[in-house]
């Protein structure tokens, strides 16, 4: 009984295993049209870590290679945020959200991120017309005592906790910091925050300090608060605690570094980038950090998400902090999904091609409406001169027939017995001429040189004119041709930059956030070659056709000329 009591658990555990990714991909909410899955990846294709990370704020940042700001509410309203098994609410609030620019950042309040594993999943839904406003929600990391983000449109740094901590006067702010806005300073300008209970602490901690810091120039101060003082010294990060030093690595100038110092079990340990970069033994009796927070003490650049907290950050929990935050692809994916969708891998609502044209801006749309219109145009001349061409060329073959079997030039049938035929129309333009001079009648004189150059003129002339009307609209297919792939690849071009462009400002940068932008951009080129390509082919068969007409015009002129010349010139 026993044995088999443990065969149906082993069952019943596979069945659970089996049907657990088909549950994960249910749709929450049948009010919300559309969602974005989020991956934070620790295993080992993304950024490895070996223990759990709980209560911890991670930026999303949204744009439209992975969100659909034109279906969301324009101030993103109808948002959502829910956990890997797509049931548990999270709470989520906004640094920036700008559905005209297609820009947003969410941050998020991730309950645990697992080690190892591609499974850590969010998701984000909207497009909900009918969703209610939510009141924010502070979003810090667990034990955070103090966090400044600069998303404040006064410029006062605000602590995002939720606490009435500000500081003292504003702070220059930059719009295209790291995580939104970040804080500029210029070397004589410096943030002061007043003195908290809260964040003051023995060197001993447990206390962590970690910032981000994009250095214009290499010495000034990051933050400073009592005996605790981060730094930059010619390009290196440097960390004081009382009269422990720690000498980090070099930096290069103009680039955004992860900075963290933590404090405890008696050391020191300074952190550059997400890894250790040194770290020192603490004395027994450590000095006490305490006294108003500084920040920016002749420090020329950019700062941005600067943490206090009253525990000891672990070296994972750096690496964790320093991708999530810096949006490291390894980390960070993000796809769209419409309600429907198989898993997101475009199987529904238009497949792959589904995923391109909801990925396409408006000039794209643009640039494809323009060449919709040039294919049909181009399609409507195809039809028609093919028709044209064809009854011409039947219509020819019948008169030239009929021109040759008749022993007087003045017998033959004219056009009205011919319609469509180019030769008979030239044939009636040359017998008026005859007539004109009598030819034919009885008693009439038979044409001299002259009047056969003027015969012949005359017909030339209604060749050309027959030219003319074979060649009409040819120029049409010509500018598909020649215009089709370079509007294709303007808006290729345009559509590339507009997507490079909001990779810079979201700060985004994995494959799952460029490519739906890109291969949409690359689809203006393929229309523009969609319009190119049979326009190319009917231009070159329509052109010979039209020059095969053409010269039997020509030999007909001739041979009409020769044979009124034979009857009825001089002699």
């Amino acid at each position: 009984m026993t044995r088999a009591c443990s065969r149906c658990l082993l069952a019943l555990a596979t069945l659970m295993l089996a049907v657990a990714p088909i549950a994960a991909h249910a749709w929450w909410n049948a009010d919300f049209k559309q969602r974005t899955v989020i991956t934070l990846n620790t295993g080992n294709a993304g950024i490895t870590i070996a223990e759990a990370i709980s209560s911890v704020a991670v930026p999303v940042r949204l744009h439209s290679g992975n969100f659909d700001f034109i279906g969301a509410k324009p101030d993103g309203s109808d948002i959502r945020v829910l956990a890997g098994d797509d049931k548990t609410p999270l709470a989520f609030t906004f640094e920036k959200f700008d559905g005209a620019g297609e820009m947003a950042i969410v941050w998020v309040q991730v309950p645990l991120v697992a080690p190892g594993s591609d499974k850590n999943l969010l998701y984000i839904y909207a497009s909900n017309p009918s969703a209610q406003v939510q009141a924010p929600t502070p979003v810090v990391n667990g034990g955070a005592l103090l966090t400044l983000r600069f998303a404040q449109a006064d410029g006062v740094a605000r602590d995002a906790g939720g606490s009435t901590r500000a500081s003292t006067v504003p702070v220059s702010v930059d719009g295209n910091g790291l995580i939104g806005s970040s804080a500029r300073f210029d070397g004589t300008r410096r943030l002061e925050l007043p003195t908290s209970v809260s964040d003051s602490a023995t060197a001993g901690g447990p206390h962590t300090v970690s910032l981000w810091a994009r250095p214009s120039a290499m010495t000034g101060t990051l933050f400073e608060q009592g005996a605790l003082r981060l730094a930059l010294d010619n390009g290196k990060v440097t960390a004081s605690v009382g009269a422990q030093k720690i000498v980090g690595g070099d930096l290069p100038p103009s680039t955004w570094v992860h900075v963290g110092l933590t404090l405890g079990t008696g050391k020191a340990t300074l952190y550059v980038n997400g890894a250790q970069a040194a770290q020192v033994d603490l004395p027994p009796k450590p000095a006490v950090v305490n006294g108003p927070i500084v920040v920016g003490q002749r420090f020329n650049g950019l700062i941005d998400e600067i943490e206090v907290a009253s525990v000891t950050r672990s070296a994972d929990w750096m690496k964790f902090a320093r991708a999530s935050q810096g949006a490291d692809a390894k980390l960070i994916a993000a796809q769209s999904q419409l309600q429907g969708d198989a898993q997101g891998e475009g199987e529904g609502h238009g497949g792959y091609i589904g995923i391109l044209v909801k990925n396409l801006t408006v000039d794209a749309w643009v640039v494809i409406g323009i060449l919709g219109v040039m294919f049909v145009i181009a399609i409507w001349v195809m039809v028609t001169k093919t028709i044209l061409v064809l009854k011409t060329a039947r219509s020819n073959q019948r008169f030239a027939s009929a021109f040759r079997a008749a022993s007087d030039v003045m017998l033959a049938d004219g056009a009205q017995a011919h319609a469509g035929s180019s030769l008979a129309r030239l044939y009636d333009a040359g017998l008026q001429q005859l007539r004109k001079r009598d030819v034919g009648r009885e008693g009439a004189k038979g044409l001299s040189g002259a009047a056969l150059d003027a015969v012949k003129a005359s017909v030339d002339a209604d060749l050309v004119r027959e030219n003319h009307r074979l060649n009409a609209l040819m120029v049409l297919l010509t500018i598909a041709i020649s215009g089709g792939p370079f509007l294709g690849l303007l808006g290729t071009v345009i559509g590339v930059m507009i997507t490079f462009a909001a990779i810079a400002v979201a700060g985004d940068v994995n494959v799952n956030a460029i490519a739906p932008g890109i291969a949409a951009a690359l689809l203006t080129t393929v229309a523009g070659l969609a319009v190119a390509i049979p326009a190319l082919f009917g231009y070159n068969y329509l052109a010979s056709k039209i020059k095969n007409i053409s010269t039997d015009m020509q030999i007909f002129v001739d041979e009409f000329v020769t044979r009124v010349a034979e009857n009825y010139g001089e002699r």
